[in-house]
């Protein structure tokens, strides 16, 4: 899956290890690349559904993004990079043709 993110700065903490590490912790910056080497060797989403991290679509204010969980709260926030994204007959996303992801945001966005 190609991966893009909202923002150089955020691009360069998920893809450093040791700005990583300085940032989240090295058990948190651990489980963040392994969630990152998942999403690049995937083809698409529907074939990380059901596997590690919990993969998820958000809702309410948060609609159009989907998580994965990493460790406490934290999460791995991203949407589809397709204009417009993918949609199935029934209005839903369509994961098996998701097959690029914008990263938004690393965090708790639950607090």
């Amino acid at each position: 899956m190609d991966i893009v993110f909202k923002s150089k700065q955020l691009e360069k903490l998920c893809n450093d290890e040791r700005l990583g590490q300085k940032k989240w912790g090295k058990p948190q910056a651990g489980v963040l690349r392994r969630r990152l080497d998942d999403l690049r060797a995937a083809r698409c989403l529907e074939v990380l559904r059901g596997g590690p991290g919990g993969l998820h679509e958000l809702k309410a204010d948060r609609a159009g993004q989907l998580a994965l969980d990493l460790r406490g709260g934290d999460r791995l926030i991203f949407e589809p990079a397709h204009d417009p994204p993918p949609l199935k007959p029934d209005g839903g996303l369509d994961w098996n043709q998701v097959t690029a992801i914008r990263i938004v945001e690393v965090g708790d966005y639950h607090g």
